[in-house]
């Protein structure tokens, strides 16, 4: 529990380091980094990093995904798309004996997965200049903070097994107060914010209605990730996808949930404004 805790504590601090400087390419740099790790913890946990041409082509891709993200011509991120594609196939007939078809198709999935899932954070801080971090922080807090309490209401009131199967440990008790964890954050640090700013003469409306469905929402998507992560360890067998966070495994452990909140926010968050004098909704 300790060294939980020190692991915590020390990617808070990162954390907030990071986003001090998210209006530049240092922001980009460590999305890009943290998404190439995770798509090299799950071809190790998947049994693929032997295949060196299509594990070089993957991690490639999800190093420069967030940092294209912001190439104005879409043209280029499609292009650089193809042609990885293109290599791993081109190298799969090279070796199409010992790489089976189903084991590419993995790698290529995951991979596509978490590079664009990772990049949608880069795409929430780019959605407006005032309330960009606003947003990155309402994502990983729906996907974190849920998960936490989910773990203390399973803890004192689980009796029921969710997915015995994939998760033991996941109650339903733990699953409904994770769902419900998640809007009362996303309120009490919208009001936070809120405040905040009006006291630094900065006024702006919240829409607590949108923000109490997108966090039950939120509640939802990061179970559905946390199981199916769990779910692909259980398959191949693996208790962390790595070692780079002592006492919480990989990044992969740590952003499972993030992989299916943050494409859910971004999509949400560029047609809904939430802070604004007139909500704007566009179809």
């Amino acid at each position: 529990m300790v060294t939980r805790i020190i692991t915590s504590a020390v990617g808070i601090v990162a954390a907030i380091v990071i986003l001090f400087f998210s209006d530049t390419l240092v922001f980009n740099f460590a999305i890009s980094a943290v998404s190439a790790i995770m798509v090299h913890e799950i071809l190790d946990a998947c049994k693929c990093l032997q295949y060196r041409l299509q594990t070089i082509v993957c991690l490639i891709f999800a190093a420069a995904t967030p940092i294209l993200v912001d190439v104005e011509s879409m043209l280029v991120t499609y292009v650089f798309a193809t042609l990885c594609i293109f290599c791993l196939f081109a190298g799969y007939i090279r070796i199409h004996k010992r790489l089976h078809f189903d084991k590419l198709c993995v790698m290529l999935a995951t991979t596509l997965l978490i590079s664009l899932s990772m990049t949608c954070i880069v795409s929430l801080r780019r959605l407006s200049d005032l309330h960009g971090v606003c947003y990155v922080v309402l994502a990983l807090a729906g996907a974190w903070l849920g998960d936490s309490g989910a773990y203390f209401t399973g803890t004192f009131f689980g009796k029921r097994k969710l997915c015995p199967e994939i998760s033991p440990k996941k109650t339903v008790e733990g699953a409904i107060g994770g769902v419900l964890t998640t809007p009362i954050i996303f309120v009490l640090y919208a009001f936070g914010y809120h405040k905040f700013y009006a006291f630094n003469g900065e006024y702006f409306d919240v829409y607590y209605p949108a923000i109490i469905i997108m966090g039950l929402l939120c509640g939802i998507f990061g179970i559905i990730g946390d199981l199916c992560a769990s779910l692909l360890k259980r398959q191949y067998n693996v208790k962390d996808f790595g070692t780079i966070m002592p006492g919480h495994g990989g990044f992969m452990d740590r952003f499972d949930s993030v992989l299916f909140v943050a494409p859910f926010m971004a999509l949400t968050l560029n047609s809904i404004n939430l802070f604004s004098a007139e909500l704007m909704v566009t179809i």
